[in-house]
């Protein structure tokens, strides 16, 4: 019973946590709609794209054309994701939807179609990317891309996000026969897909460093003394000379590379290096889930 106790209050936490992603990311998301891109008939994608040429050509309010094209997406997700997923998606449209149509009755913060697209674009970014953290929806492309992932679960969620929102930016520029539209809201796409990968992707970027030296084991103490990395030894032989050798593997962060580096010359000045980019570690010392 105590363990039952225990597991629901974990799963209490991590919703409150959801939800309060959820608020801040939508509120982000709509800050950056109304006040950098939709003053500027720019469009990051999504559904939010849809609803500015409506906006434009028909003065529909944006939230509520947003709120209107997703009940399709809610329908199909409830058969592909599940019942919790779609209340989430529902209560993330939602609230996008009126945080856009509380500031839209606010003046913009610029009309300068550069700065609208730089920083509307990082700005949702940093939103949708919360909003996803939260495992939430706000609709729109971050939905279809949770349902087309449902299908292909291999797919990046940020390279599908940035195709569908680049065909509804080229629907944009049709319809608003503008092509500079079309222009700065690429450029739109592009940082809010860098934010995306940056937090929600989670670039955390480590270093994956192989080491062949005679001195292998003065090296790999030394490394675990004063960096407090772990190092694997891996039998390899050279192909040229058939000499047996022991490789040290090592996972690092960035500032710690220079001082393992540092540790080799100073230990074997003839020793061998390789250091690449391991886009993510998990476990003890690194990121956990």
């Amino acid at each position: 019973m105590e363990y039952v106790e225990i597991n629901k209050k974990i799963k209490l936490k991590k919703y409150i946590y959801d939800f309060i992603l959820l608020i801040i990311g939508c509120a982000i998301m709509a800050v950056s709609t109304s006040f950098f891109l939709l003053p500027n008939q720019l469009s990051s994608g999504g559904f939010t794209g849809i609803a500015t040429i409506t906006y434009y050509l028909l003065k529909w309010p944006v939230g509520t054309v947003i709120f209107a094209l997703n009940i399709p997406l809610f329908i199909l997700s409830y058969f592909r994701i599940g019942k919790e997923f779609l209340i989430k998606g529902i209560l993330g449209t939602i609230f996008l939807s009126v945080f856009i149509d509380i500031f839209e009755k606010f003046k913009p913060l610029t009309h300068d179609r550069v700065l609208g697209c730089i920083y509307g674009g990082i700005i949702m970014g940093i939103g949708m990317s919360l909003v996803l953290k939260g495992s939430s929806s706000t609709g729109g492309t971050d939905l279809l891309s949770y349902i087309i992932k449902s299908y292909k679960p291999y797919y990046r969620t940020s390279n599908l996000i940035v195709i569908i929102d680049i065909v509804i930016v080229s629907l944009n520029v049709i319809f608003l026969k503008d092509i500079e539209i079309g222009l700065y809201s690429a450029i739109t796409i592009y940082l809010m897909g860098k934010m995306l990968d940056i937090i929600f992707e989670g670039v955390y970027f480590t270093k994956m460093i192989f080491i062949v030296s005679d001195k292998y084991k003065e090296i790999s103490k030394e490394i675990e003394q004063n960096v407090r990395r772990g190092v694997t030894g891996l039998h390899a032989t050279g192909m040229y000379t058939n000499d047996e050798k022991m490789m040290l593997w090592c996972i690092s962060s960035r500032n710690e590379t220079i001082r393992i580096k540092q540790i080799c010359k100073k230990i074997d000045k003839n020793s061998f290096i390789v250091i690449s980019n391991a886009r993510e570690a998990y476990g003890i010392g690194f990121k956990r889930e």
